[in-house]
Formats: C-alpha cells, structure tokens, sequence
C-alpha cells in the first residue's frame, strides 16, 4: 500500500456543548454524546432534546457525525420512556445510537428502523460469532470490548460482513472490571454504575485489615501510605494508529464525556493531526515526538496501551488522581483588530510567556499587556471568567485557548 490511504474515523466525546465545539473545531469526525437519560456518564452535563437538536445541526453543518449514547442497562419501567427516548432521538437527527442491552436494541429497530445502532463496548463482544450474530440482528457497528488484542481484532475483522463497522477505544480512562461491567460502586456507595452512577471505587485507596485488630491498617504496597489496587492506568495509543488501521479498527474512539472542552481539544487535535500523517503515507507512519507531547498536556493517569500489544494496562497504586503538567489560563472568543479576546480561567500576568492552542497547533504567546473589558490595564488576570483584551497581531479562532506549564500536581 502507498501513497493516501483511508484513515479510521476520529470520534470525540461532548459532555457539554463547549466540548461538542471542541471536538468540532479541532478535527473530529464525528462526536458522541449523551442526552438526559440512558447514558453512561451520569454526571457529565449532557444534552436535553432542544440542546440534542442543536448539537444535531452543529455537527452536520460541519459535515460531522453525531452519535447518541443508550448505553445503560434499563430496569423494570425504565424500559417504558424508550420508545420515546429513541424517536425524540431520531427526531432530532443522530446518525446512530450507542446501545448496550440486546433488548433495547430489538426495540429500537422497531421504533426507528432507520436509525444505525451501534453496539456499546458495554455489551463486551470478544469474538467473531457474537459480532456477526448483532450484525444479523440489525447492528451496523461493534464498539469492541476493550480486552482485545490487535490480533484479535484483526480475526474478528476478517471474518465477519465487510460493512458492519469495527470501532474501538484509543484514548482515556480504563476501567478495572471486564468491559464496564462492575457493581463495585453498586456495593460501596449505592450508585449503579450500569445506570451512568459510578463513584469509581476502583480510583480509591485501600489498605488490609485483620479481624482481631480493628482499626489497624496495613499497606498493601511496600512503602509508606497506602496503594491503589483497582486503579486502572490509562490508554494511550496514537503511537500506533498504524497497527490499529491495519487490524481492521474503522472508527477510533476517545474517551472522555466527563472531560473538560479543553481536554477533548488537546486530545482530538493530536489524534487528528497523527491521522492525517497516517493517510499521507501510511506505510512510513512515525509519531511526531510534539504529537504524544500533546498527550501529556492534560491531565491524566500514567498511560499504556491497553491490552493491544498483548500485555496489561497495569494499575497506578501510588496515586488515585490525576497528573497534571499544564493548566488552561484562557479560552479565547475572538479576534478583531490585533486584539484576543479572552475570558479568564486561571491567574496569569504580563510577561509570562503562555502556549496558545490553535486547531492548526500550538504556537509560543508572549503576553505583553492584559486589559480589561473596558480597555484598562491590568496588572494581573486573577478573576475567573473575567473578559481580557491581549495583543495578538495573528488572527485565531473562537474556541483556541491559552495554556500554561506547571509544576506538577495531583487532582
């Protein structure tokens, strides 16, 4: 194979309408995203059926695919708002709808025979028998279970139906049990994580107790403190989205509709700009060393690769949070006059030197002078969401943001 090639689909997530302009802007090919109910992100800020119809016109103005998360399990007369649920859904106009329970999915083909399912990772298809058999049911894509291997992929991909879509997870938080599927949460804290409600016990720390010495603690890990035994590290694989590509992979998932906007556009424009290098010459792909930088530029758990490459994620049991080495200072909302307008996020001063955050790349920002709204100079920008005027002879986009490096912190 030489020359272009045709590279896997880019999907971002959107948890809100700011992170839906950002995977927009910086180079997804399509989004998915959750409404109210049905989700599993219970706590994002997701989409009611008016902001659903909005988002729907966004993306296909954009000429972006707009994907609909029905991904929870459903109990008892949970199952009675569906056939609602998914005609509002077809109404508003997505592309496709992300289903986990084969139930759901039979009544969707009845509901809105028209609208694409696609099966959620949460359904754990593992093998080539279980894809074909959703494929002869009405599913027109698998979001693989996140266990798999590159070989296995590679199997189910050469025998199962050429048009039935192979999409898979490439980036962002790993879960500890088998494809989502944990009570964990359910035991610890009474919020059902097959229902969008994780409390994530697995990011937790623990320690062992003995019955005859209560109140004694013993560390699990052989220092001081204590280890996070479940926590799960996380997935990074835009080092090898040419292994991904040759396994048969048609869409390459990120994670992340709990995430900020910020994170979703470092994270898709990375990815974007790797994958359009992987379609230039396919053959010879190498990943900029700017490019997985970019990766580190937001906050996250230690990285690997997953289960792909045959090894295991591994767990980070020296910390729960997150890393993080860069910080956003300011998201931008125009240009006019060698002017950037800003609305503050984080405290920053004349002099410092900022990164700014383009769909194009990143570019140096020395910050010169800071002034308000108003046009009065400031000697610092501390007010969050506070309006900023700063010098900027280049013209930038609404939705660039200006970043900072930090000392590192955990969150």
């Amino acid at each position: 194979m030489t020359g272009e090639c045709s590279a896997p689909e880019l999907l971002a997530p959107a948890g809100d309408e700011q992170s839906l302009a950002a995977a927009i802007a910086y180079g997804a090919d399509a989004v998915y995203l959750g409404a109210k109910a049905f989700g599993m992100r219970a706590k994002a800020a997701n989409f009611d059926s008016e902001g659903l119809e909005r988002a729907a016109r966004q993306c296909h103005k954009a000429g972006v695919k707009l994907y609909l998360t029905c991904n929870t399990l459903p109990r008892g007369r949970e199952v009675d708002a569906l056939p609602a649920f998914i005609r509002d859904a077809r109404d508003a106009g997505v592309d496709a709808l992300i289903i986990a329970d084969l139930g759901v999915m039979m009544l969707a083909k009845r509901t809105a025979p028209n609208l694409p399912v696609h099966i959620s990772t949460q359904f754990g298809v593992v093998n080539k028998q279980t894809a074909r058999e959703l494929y002869n049911l009405g599913a027109s894509r698998v979001v693989l279970a996140r266990e798999l291997t590159l070989e296995e992929i590679a199997e189910i991909r050469a025998d199962t139906p050429a048009d039935l879509g192979i999409e898979a997870f490439v980036h962002g938080a790993m879960c500890v049990s088998v494809s989502g599927r944990c009570i964990l949460s359910n035991y610890m804290a009474d919020r059902d994580a097959n229902r969008g409600e994780c409390a994530q016990p697995c990011r937790w720390t623990y320690a062992l107790t003995e019955s005859k010495r209560p109140g004694q603690y013993f560390p699990i890990y052989e220092e001081d403190g204590y280890s996070y035994i479940l926590n799960s590290r996380d997935m990074r694989m835009i080092q090898h989205l040419d292994k991904l590509a040759v396994a048969g992979v048609d869409s390459l998932k990120i994670e992340g509709r709990a995430k900020t906007a910020y994170y979703v556009a470092t994270i898709t424009g990375a990815y974007r700009k790797a994958l359009d290098l992987l379609q230039q010459d396919p053959e010879h792909f190498v990943l900029p060393d700017a490019l997985l930088e970019e990766t580190e530029k937001v906050s996250h758990r230690p990285y690997s690769t997953g289960f792909y490459l045959g090894d295991y994620p591994g767990q980070d049991t020296v910390r729960g949070g997150y890393r993080r080495l860069w910080e956003l200072v300011a998201t931008v909302d125009g240009w006019e006059d060698g002017t950037l307008l800003c609305t503050g996020r984080n405290r920053f001063l004349p002099g410092e030197t900022l990164e700014l955050l383009c769909p194009d790349g990143p570019v140096p920002f020395p910050v010169t002078e800071i002034r308000d709204e108003e046009g009065n100079r400031l000697e610092v920008a501390c007010h969050p969401m506070m309006k900023l005027r700063l010098p900027c002879a280049t013209p930038c986009p609404p939705g660039s943001m200006l970043r900072r490096k930090n000392n590192e912190i955990e969150i």
